[in-house]
Protein backbone atom coordinates (compact mmCIF):
# COMPACT_ATOMS: atom_id res chain seq x y z
CA UNK A 1 0.00 0.00 0.00
CA UNK A 2 0.89 3.36 -1.20
CA UNK A 3 2.33 5.93 1.64
CA UNK A 4 -0.30 9.17 1.05
CA UNK A 5 0.61 12.41 3.18
CA UNK A 6 -2.29 14.62 2.37
CA UNK A 7 -0.20 18.10 2.67
CA UNK A 8 1.34 17.16 -0.28
CA UNK A 9 -2.00 16.99 -2.58
CA UNK A 10 -2.26 19.80 -5.02
CA UNK A 11 -5.19 21.70 -3.97
CA UNK A 12 -8.31 20.45 -5.58
CA UNK A 13 -9.72 23.68 -7.65
CA UNK A 14 -13.06 24.39 -8.13
CA UNK A 15 -13.64 23.59 -12.22
CA UNK A 16 -11.66 25.57 -14.63
CA UNK A 17 -12.94 28.15 -17.24
CA UNK A 18 -13.76 26.93 -21.37
CA UNK A 19 -10.60 29.53 -21.97
CA UNK A 20 -8.57 27.93 -19.12
CA UNK A 21 -8.99 24.53 -20.90
CA UNK A 22 -8.77 25.68 -24.47
CA UNK A 23 -5.16 27.77 -23.36
CA UNK A 24 -4.18 24.40 -21.86
CA UNK A 25 -5.04 22.12 -25.18
CA UNK A 26 -3.86 24.71 -26.72
CA UNK A 27 -0.11 25.01 -24.91
CA UNK A 28 0.07 21.57 -24.84
CA UNK A 29 -0.74 21.03 -28.61
CA UNK A 30 2.14 23.50 -29.01
CA UNK A 31 5.21 22.36 -26.83
CA UNK A 32 3.87 18.04 -28.49
CA UNK A 33 4.61 19.74 -32.49
CA UNK A 34 7.68 21.80 -30.84
CA UNK A 35 9.35 18.73 -30.01
CA UNK A 36 8.04 16.52 -32.48
CA UNK A 37 9.26 19.05 -35.38
CA UNK A 38 12.74 19.51 -33.50
CA UNK A 39 12.65 15.82 -33.92
CA UNK A 40 12.11 16.19 -37.56
CA UNK A 41 13.86 19.45 -38.56
CA UNK A 42 10.60 21.05 -39.94
CA UNK A 43 8.38 23.42 -38.95
CA UNK A 44 5.80 23.92 -36.59
CA UNK A 45 2.55 24.50 -38.40
CA UNK A 46 0.21 26.81 -37.08
CA UNK A 47 -2.54 26.18 -34.62
CA UNK A 48 -5.73 27.74 -33.31
CA UNK A 49 -9.05 26.41 -31.90
CA UNK A 50 -10.17 24.93 -35.46
CA UNK A 51 -6.94 23.16 -36.14
CA UNK A 52 -7.49 19.26 -36.95
CA UNK A 53 -6.33 17.16 -34.99
CA UNK A 54 -6.68 13.30 -36.28
CA UNK A 55 -8.38 12.51 -39.78
CA UNK A 56 -7.73 14.11 -42.91
CA UNK A 57 -5.55 16.80 -42.88
CA UNK A 58 -4.82 16.29 -39.35
CA UNK A 59 -1.39 17.44 -37.82
CA UNK A 60 -1.04 14.43 -35.02
CA UNK A 61 -0.77 10.59 -35.52
CA UNK A 62 -2.84 8.44 -33.21
CA UNK A 63 0.63 8.53 -31.10
CA UNK A 64 0.52 12.08 -31.12
CA UNK A 65 -2.71 12.05 -29.85
CA UNK A 66 -2.33 9.52 -27.06
CA UNK A 67 0.88 11.33 -26.30
CA UNK A 68 -1.19 14.94 -26.34
CA UNK A 69 -4.03 13.31 -24.19
CA UNK A 70 -1.63 11.88 -21.66
CA UNK A 71 0.16 15.48 -21.26
CA UNK A 72 -3.13 16.88 -20.62
CA UNK A 73 -4.84 14.73 -17.95
CA UNK A 74 -1.38 14.91 -16.37
CA UNK A 75 -1.26 18.78 -16.22
CA UNK A 76 -4.65 18.36 -14.76
CA UNK A 77 -4.16 16.56 -11.93
CA UNK A 78 -0.74 18.61 -11.52
CA UNK A 79 -1.48 21.77 -11.46
CA UNK A 80 -5.56 21.51 -10.96
CA UNK A 81 -6.07 18.39 -8.54
CA UNK A 82 -8.38 17.31 -11.22
CA UNK A 83 -8.63 13.91 -12.22
CA UNK A 84 -10.08 12.92 -15.88
CA UNK A 85 -10.01 9.90 -18.06
CA UNK A 86 -10.29 11.57 -21.51
CA UNK A 87 -9.93 8.85 -23.80
CA UNK A 88 -12.69 6.90 -22.09
CA UNK A 89 -15.80 5.04 -23.87
CA UNK A 90 -17.99 7.75 -24.29
CA UNK A 91 -15.17 9.68 -25.91
CA UNK A 92 -14.72 6.35 -28.19
CA UNK A 93 -18.10 5.80 -29.37
CA UNK A 94 -19.53 9.39 -29.56
CA UNK A 95 -21.10 10.08 -33.52
CA UNK A 96 -18.79 13.26 -33.55
CA UNK A 97 -15.02 12.45 -32.39
CA UNK A 98 -13.95 15.19 -29.28
CA UNK A 99 -10.69 14.12 -30.87
CA UNK A 100 -11.19 15.77 -33.79
CA UNK A 101 -10.48 19.61 -33.44
CA UNK A 102 -8.64 21.60 -30.78
CA UNK A 103 -11.83 22.91 -29.60
CA UNK A 104 -14.08 19.81 -29.84
CA UNK A 105 -11.28 18.33 -27.31
CA UNK A 106 -11.42 21.42 -25.21
CA UNK A 107 -15.29 21.41 -25.11
CA UNK A 108 -15.05 17.45 -24.11
CA UNK A 109 -12.68 18.53 -21.28
CA UNK A 110 -14.65 21.16 -20.29
CA UNK A 111 -17.72 18.86 -19.83
CA UNK A 112 -15.75 15.98 -17.71
CA UNK A 113 -14.40 18.85 -15.54
CA UNK A 114 -17.73 20.08 -15.44
CA UNK A 115 -19.17 16.83 -14.55
CA UNK A 116 -17.26 15.91 -11.34
CA UNK A 117 -18.80 19.26 -9.78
Amino acid sequence: MAYHDSRLAVPRRKGMSEIDVKTMVMVGLRDLLCELAAKAGSQIPAVDESTRLIGKKGILDSLGLVTLIVSIEQKLLDEHGIEVTIADERALSMEKSPFLTVSSLSDYITLLIKEQG
